[in-house]
Parts: structure tokens; C-alpha cells; sequence
């Protein structure tokens, strides 16, 4: 049994504590399940963010993954979200995430081909893991 384990399905805005990060659920939708991230993501944590990330992939096949919290985001977390992905194909799951400053920092070197499902806003997201092809509207900013 991972040490995350929560009640099934998981309570709105349920936080989980892991060295210098928490990690928080919360339910968009009965299929759509938010994950999000705030603190530090680094060796000490990544490998549990992985579990928890993953804890309701039996009930639920879609995830936003909220990265915009972590202030700092170490190689490891790339590895996390590297694992993350081939899990999510694994299971059959979709996923996209919404990164901070840090991580996209972190993704234009490590991911210079952007092959991990990276989304600025939930709306895209959402765009993202329904296969949705278009791109976002575009905003003019005067």
C-alpha cells in the first residue's frame, strides 16, 4: 500500500503533506480529477507525487495536473512527470498539466520537443485531455 493512501473517492480539497511540498485533490468533475502540487518538487518528494497523483486512476481516467504553486521544480520532478506519463499511458489515462515559472524553466530544457501534455490554463487542459486539436483563441492585448 503506498503511504498516501486516502478514502476512496477522494474529499474535495484533500491535502497531503510530503517534506517541502503538499499536494492537494480536488474534483472538477466526476471524471476529472485536479491535482495540485505547491512548494518544492525535488528528490525528496517526487516519487510520492507520483502515487499521489495516481491514487484514482481506477475511478477516474483524467487529470489536471497543477503545477502552477511549486516555487521550485528539480530534475527530479522532471522524472517524475516523465513517469507520470508513461503511467497515465500505461492505464490509459489522460492528463495534461498546467506548469509555474519554475517548471516551465525546467521543460524548455529537458522537454525541448514538448512531448509531455502542457496546458497555460484549466480551460486548455481540459482541451488537452478531451483531444481537442484546436488551439486556444488568441487574446489581443493592446
Amino acid at each position: 500500500m503506498s503511504s498516501f493512501e486516502t478514502p476512496h473517492p477522494a474529499r474535495p480539497d484533500a491535502v497531503t503533506i510530503c517534506h517541502s511540498a503538499h499536494f492537494a485533490t480536488r474534483w472538477l468533475h466526476p471524471s476529472i480529477l485536479i491535482v495540485s502540487a505547491h512548494g518544492e518538487l525535488d528528490a525528496a518528494n517526487a516519487q510520492g507525487f507520483v502515487e499521489y497523483a495516481l491514487l484514482h486512476t481506477d475511478a477516474v481516467k483524467r487529470l489536471l495536473i497543477d503545477l502552477t504553486g511549486l516555487e521550485f521544480f528539480g530534475t527530479a520532478g522532471f522524472s517524475a512527470l516523465h513517469t507520470l506519463n508513461v503511467r497515465c499511458a500505461e492505464i490509459g489515462a489522460d492528463w495534461a498539466m498546467m506548469p509555474s515559472k519554475p517548471v516551465t524553466r525546467l521543460l524548455d530544457i529537458c522537454d525541448p520537443d514538448a512531448t509531455l501534455p502542457v496546458a497555460p490554463t484549466i480551460e486548455t487542459a481540459l482541451a488537452v485531455i478531451h483531444g481537442d486539436p484546436r488551439p486556444p483563441l488568441l487574446q489581443l492585448v493592446p
